[in-house]
């Protein structure tokens, strides 16, 4: 059985790939608008992206969101005029972002870690941390793309990236010529940033409705709390995660702040010293 399996594998790594764009191709790729726009929405996607895991410990990955920004976004650039972008122009769009979104999830995770050590947060020291982090992604990926992607092609899937080559195959040719079918998905995400930013503004800027609604129990529950924060980026993340990862952390904070607070707040009202 495990060789069977060790042979259909290597039949499956050593099968001729044709990549979507042929190395005879001249297309254009590494220009400076497909470098300024990735920037652009590196620095966006990783301020929220900062956002979200110090605020609930967990962040989306942006490769699919920038992909689809940038399809909408040469759409509406070229038929201003300008010329359209190649495949491979958006591809380093994406690319460009979703290393910018990484590097800010990365900063999240382990700058706990450093106040933790009792280190401050200057900014000489996080952005030491950040450009060291990212230099050695980089070092590290160089060799480790040939042995994993370039070797393994067709053994490992790697659903994400897949995904993402899909979504800039749909969205474009190699003639550089747009999908017009992408345009209502940037638009839809383009919609959902603009929704997002006026309920932030009408809650947290006008402070029209509480932020986070609560309920605090009283004598026979003590300890016992419900609340809820009803936002634009929470309600996002837990529709990318799917129900059944929100159930879990549902199910988490409904044990936490039902069950184990009340307990420990029973149970330390008897004790004499902490």
């Amino acid at each position: 059985m495990g060789n069977d399996f060790s042979d259909r594998l290597s039949r499956i790594a050593h099968q001729p790939h044709s990549p979507f764009v042929p190395p005879e191709t001249k297309l254009p790729e590494f220009t400076i608008r497909a470098v300024v726009s990735g920037i652009v929405l590196g620095l966006l996607f990783g301020a929220s992206s900062l956002y979200l895991v110090l605020k609930v410990g967990l962040t989306v990955s942006a490769s699919i969101p920038i992909a689809v920004i940038s399809l909408g976004l040469f759409r509406v650039l070229t038929n201003a005029g300008v010329k359209p972008a190649s495949i491979l122009e958006h591809n380093i769009v994406q690319t460009t972002g979703s290393a910018g979104e990484s590097l800010a999830f990365g900063i999240g995770v382990t700058m706990p870690a450093i106040l933790i050590l009792g280190f401050d947060l200057d900014v000489c020291r996080v952005t030491l941390v950040a450009a060291l982090g990212g230099l050695l992604g980089i070092a590290m990926m160089i060799p480790l793309r040939r042995a994993l992607i370039v070797q393994q092609h067709g053994v490992l899937k790697y659903p994400e990236g897949t995904a993402c080559a899909e979504v800039l195959k749909a969205g474009t040719s190699l003639q550089n010529k747009p999908n017009t079918s992408m345009v209502a998905g940037a638009q839809l995400v383009f919609c959902g940033f603009a929704v997002g930013f006026v309920y932030k503004f009408l809650m947290s800027g006008l402070r029209l409705w509480k932020e986070i609604p609560e309920k605090v129990f009283g004598k026979g529950f003590a300890g016992g709390s419900i609340s809820a924060e009803v936002s634009p980026e929470l309600l996002g993340v837990g529709y990318i995660i799917g129900p059944r990862i929100a159930s879990i952390m549902f199910a988490g904070g409904a044990l936490s702040y039902l069950v184990l607070i009340p307990l420990i707040r029973f149970f330390g009202g008897y004790a004499s010293t902490p």
